[in-house]
């Protein structure tokens, strides 16, 4: 079915690929890993601040591994994404969800994105811009293969649906 009644808010249908946790968790070490260990580093070299560079070097240590096992588990229960003829649908987020539907006739562009850590889970995201003020939507932590073949498959779509002449 195509047209204005197609496209309604709805829960998608995919979820990302299993290695997004080894991604998400990979993210997590190291963003707290690296000040932890500045903070260590300097504890053990200046003596008279070593209790006050340990103590938030501890703390954040504690609070970086107890993100690294939580929240990645929960976001690939919670972030899913579908493509069908007539729009990319999206949901995103852990305590503020985020629902986003983009209408084929308002894409512009489809890009594929692989970080460095991305490469190395064999993993990519998919943007999607559109004439939208929100700016363009993110399907992050798909199979670097899926993502090649969702980006020419929504390329495809795309150029084969007429433009909103809104």
């Amino acid at each position: 079915m195509r047209g204005e009644d197609a496209v309604r808010l709805r829960p998608p249908n995919n979820t990302l690929n299993e290695r997004a946790v080894g991604w998400w968790r990979t993210q997590w070490l190291l963003l707290t890993g690296a000040p932890v260990v500045v903070l260590a580093v300097l504890g053990a070299l200046i003596e008279p601040a070593r209790f006050w560079l340990w103590l938030p070097a501890g703390a954040l240590a504690v609070t970086g591994l107890a993100c690294t096992a939580f929240f990645p588990r929960w976001w690939f229960r919670v972030h899913r994404w579908e493509v069908t003829d007539d729009a990319v649908y999206v949901r995103t987020g852990a305590f503020w969800q985020e629902w986003r539907i983009a209408p084929m006739s308002r894409i512009q562009t489809v890009d594929t994105v692989r970080g460095p850590l991305e490469q190395a889970f064999r993993l990519a995201t998919v943007t999607v811009t559109t004439a939208s003020a929100k700016g363009a939507i993110r399907i992050e932590g798909l199979d670097h293969e899926l993502a090649a073949e969702l980006a020419e498959r929504l390329t495809r779509i795309t150029q084969a649906t007429p433009g909103d002449a809104t």
